[in-house]
């Protein structure tokens, strides 16, 4: 079956639309991939979408007039993926949607809300769609996140020693081959605010890591920043946007005086990478396989790197999965687990109380076709 899987995380700088062939093969889930494609949101969705997410406030209009234009953009992706990648023989959309909320309070997800109308999806490209995968763990008692863990957890069965698989999105998160899995803390959420905003907007993010190379860690702001009570909490846990954004770092610098951009930028990459490195040690980690686009950042997997000696650091693309589109190759998974009745979470991972089967289908233009639910569900993922 051809499936496109549609992502964009908390950075919401792009939407990536991959496609695999999947099959299953007895207890093995076997994946193919066909390819990337990335539509960049323009300027004036990308404004709006920043503009109502927390702490800002926002309307319900807002919300429908968002949630419509996501939709239409991410059907935009969906058909050139189909047309690119899967020569218009697309089978099945799998679509994330673009997180605006994630209310969390007391240790405990409550809800989560990811805009972008599926029914724009089908009937833009004729395909049923898997959207909302997350509300069903987090009625079930879970997180809701990390929703790839599953993926993880399949793919990375029967390495050597203790594998982890990192993302280093907006947020980071990883997963242990015990299903231990949760969100370390900011990945890129805290320095691409800060970049925007000492820019003046100018730049969106710190290309190839240039101004932390320029930058020295502030040790005192660092050793604030690492004061914050989520880091302590225990797994499974979840964060995002709504605790770190602009205004948290503001609040952080206060009585600091003026330190530069640059060393504000360094600060933060080492906050990343000590906070993902004391998760690593925590699940005493053999080997980190790391995805996102944080890995595009030298200064940060350098940072990473030298805070992990001894354990190996590479990433997905040394095993076959292409960095850049791991996370929507793993909801292309997802996707095709929901069409055929198989569950997406560990509840070892989430915190849920039991395995769900994830999300709601949109039928396509020729209506719904479920296939026959598996005896069994897989064990591992192949990758060919």
């Amino acid at each position: 079956m051809r499936v496109i899987g549609l992502m964009s995380g908390t950075s919401y700088d792009a939407i990536d639309a991959a496609a695999a062939e999947l099959a299953l093969d007895g207890d093995s889930l076997v994946l193919r991939p066909l390819g990337l494609v990335s539509e960049t949101y323009d300027d004036g969705l990308r404004d709006t979408l920043a503009a109502a997410l927390p702490p800002a406030p926002t309307s319900l209009a807002e919300v429908c007039r968002l949630d419509t234009l996501i939709g239409q953009a991410f059907a935009a992706a969906a058909v050139r993926a189909d047309r690119e990648l899967c020569d218009g023989q697309g089978e099945l959309v799998a679509s994330h949607g673009q997180t605006v909320y994630h209310w969390a309070q007391d240790g405990q997800v409550r809800g989560t809300l990811q805009l972008g109308q599926p029914a724009w999806i089908a009937e833009a490209t004729g395909l049923p769609v898997v959207a909302d995968f997350r509300p069903r763990d987090i009625a079930a008692g879970g997180q809701g996140a990390p929703l790839v863990s599953l993926v993880d957890l399949l793919w990375l069965r029967g390495r050597p020693g203790t594998p982890v698989a990192l993302n280093l999105g907006g947020i980071a998160n990883l997963t242990a081959p015990d299903g231990t899995a949760f969100d370390t803390g900011p990945a890129c959420a805290l320095l691409d605010a800060a970049t925007r905003g000492l820019s003046g907007g100018r730049l969106h993010y710190d290309v190839d890591g240039a101004l932390a190379a320029r930058g020295t860690v502030h040790e005192p702001l660092l050793q604030r920043l690492l004061a914050e009570p989520y880091y302590a909490l225990p797994a499974p846990k979840t964060t995002g946007k709504e605790l770190f954004h602009l205004g948290y770092l503001r609040d952080a610098l206060a009585g600091f005086g003026t330190l530069t951009a640059e060393d504000v930028i360094a600060t933060l990459t080492r906050l990343t990478a000590r906070t993902v490195a004391d998760a690593v040690r925590a699940v005493r980690a053999t080997e980190v396989i790391a995805s996102g686009g944080g890995t595009r950042n030298p200064v940060l997997m350098a940072m990473l790197g030298a805070e992990l000696p001894g354990v190996a650091l590479r990433t997905a693309d040394a095993l076959g999965l292409p960095s850049d589109a791991k996370e929507a190759y793993a909801f292309a998974v997802l996707g095709f687990l929901t069409l055929h009745g198989l569950a997406g979470t560990d509840p070892a991972s989430t915190g849920a109380r039991h395995p769900s089967v994830l999300g709601s289908i949109t039928p396509g233009r020729d209506g719904l076709r479920v296939p026959p639910r598996p005896d069994r569900a897989p064990v591992r993922l192949v990758l060919k």
